[in-house]
């Protein structure tokens, strides 16, 4: 069994440029801190985080890793391939897993994440919001099997929907 929580980066600036340097914006912190604070208890034991290289996918993560307790730069990974690129390879990401691994938290951009929660979950996802995060248990022995509908959603959370509003 393996664990995969996917995560869409908070809201990030619409004014800064090149795309890759977008940083959060105040909105996307506090998002970002309050989904990491209600995920604590959610989250238990993650062996890895996959980023995406960009400015907002890293600064999401090192808040996520601040709420978690956990280190940043011991636990976390920046792939280059999960930056402007498609569902394929955050699935490619995930099937090179290390079979020490059970589970991993991959933070990258919309609309891919979405997308590959879906293909893994079969579950209607729709375009997840900013800081969305679904978590799954996978029923596989090693992380190359994961594959189409191989995924069992625990849970769909927003920061929209832990403070009762509806998601984006």
């Amino acid at each position: 069994m393996k664990t995969l929580y996917i995560v869409r980066h908070a809201q990030a600036s619409e004014s800064v440029s090149p795309d890759i340097a977008r940083p959060l914006t105040a909105n996307g912190m506090i998002d970002c801190t309050r989904m990491g604070r209600h995920l604590a208890s959610k989250m238990q034991g993650i062996d890895l985080i996959l980023t995406s290289h960009a400015e907002r996918t890293q600064m999401t993560t090192q808040v996520f890793c601040e709420q978690l307790k956990l280190d940043f730069f011991s636990i976390a990974k920046l792939d280059e391939s999960l930056y402007e690129s498609s569902p394929k390879h955050y699935w490619d990401a995930v099937k090179e897993l290390p079979e020490n691994i059970d589970a991993v938290m991959i933070v990258g951009h919309n609309p891919s994440v979405s997308y590959f929660a879906e293909f893994l979950t079969h579950d209607e996802i729709g375009s997840m919001p900013t800081c969305g995060v679904i978590g799954m248990t996978i029923n596989v022995a090693t992380w190359a099997e994961v594959g189409k509908n191989t995924g069992k959603t625990l849970f769909y959370d927003s920061p929209d929907g832990i403070m009762g509003l509806k998601n984006d």
